[in-house]
C-alpha cells in the first residue's frame, strides 16, 4: 500500500476514534449528572442517552450496561478527587502537619464545589447496602480514609486536632467540608449563603479548620 493510500485510510480511523472519545465523555458527563440527582435505581440508560444527546445503543457499545457506566462515571469523579487532594499535600509537604491538614480541607471544599456530584453520589449510594458502595469504598475511598485517619491521630497526639475517635472526627470534617456544599440550593434559599462565592468557600474552610484543628502543635508526652 502506498504512503498516500495508508494516510487516506488512517484519517477516517482517527476521526472515528475522536468521535468515540467525544461520545464517551458526553455519556460520562450525563451519567454523573443523572446518577447524582436520581441514584442508580432511579436513573435509566435512556435518560442518560437523552441528556448526552446520543443514540441509546451507544451506551451498550461503549460501556456494556448501566452498572459499568455507573462505575466509569464514579471512577472519573473520585479519581480526580484523589488527585486533587494528593496535589494539595504535595504542594504543602514542607509545611507544618496542621497546615498540611488545613490545605487538605481547603482542597476538599473547593473540589466539592467544582464537583457537587462527589457527595451526591455518596449520599445516593450510602442510603442502603449495595455492591457499588462496597466497590467505591474499596477502590477509591479506603486508601484516602486510612491515610487521613493516621494524619489526624498524629495531630491529636501533638494537641492540634480535637480529641475523640479519629475516624469519627474525620467523617465530621468530611461532612462539614464537602457535604455542606451538596446543600447549596437549600443554603441559598434558607440562609442567603451563596456557595458560588469564593469568599464563602474560604470562610467555610477556615471555620472547619478552626473547629476541628483548634490547637497549636506541642511535643507529645
Amino acid at each position: 500500500m502506498s504512503t498516500e493510500a495508508s494516510q487516506a485510510t488512517e484519517k477516517p480511523a482517527r476521526k472515528q476514534q475522536q468521535r468515540s472519545v467525544v461520545t464517551q465523555q458526553k455519556l460520562l458527563d450525563a451519567a454523573i449528572e443523572a446518577f447524582s440527582e436520581n441514584g442508580f435505581k432511579g436513573t435509566s440508560t435512556r435518560d442518560i442517552a437523552e441528556r448526552a444527546g446520543v443514540h441509546h445503543p451507544l451506551i451498550t457499545y461503549h460501556f456494556k450496561n448501566k452498572d459499568k457506566l455507573w462505575r466509569a462515571a464514579a471512577d472519573r469523579v473520585f479519581r480526580d478527587f484523589r488527585r486533587s487532594l494528593a496535589a494539595s499535600l504535595e504542594d504543602h509537604k514542607d509545611e507544618t502537619p496542621k497546615e498540611r491538614m488545613a490545605s487538605l480541607i481547603r482542597a476538599y471544599v473547593y473540589y466539592a464545589k467544582s464537583q457537587p456530584a462527589l457527595h451526591k453520589v455518596m449520599v445516593q449510594e450510602a442510603s442502603y447496602p449495595n455492591e457499588r458502595l462496597d466497590w467505591l469504598i474499596e477502590t477509591h475511598l479506603q486508601p484516602f480514609f486510612d491515610a487521613t485517619f493516621e494524619m489526624l491521630e498524629q495531630l491529636q497526639a501533638i494537641g492540634v486536632a480535637a480529641p475523640g475517635n479519629p475516624k469519627l472526627l474525620f467523617n465530621m470534617i468530611r461532612l462539614c467540608s464537602g457535604g455542606l456544599l451538596a446543600l447549596g440550593n437549600e443554603l441559598k434559599a434558607s440562609s442567603g449563603i451563596d456557595i458560588n462565592d469564593d469568599e464563602t468557600l474560604d470562610e467555610i474552610a477556615e471555620m472547619v479548620v478552626n473547629l476541628f484543628l483548634p490547637g497549636e502543635a506541642r511535643q507529645p508526652t
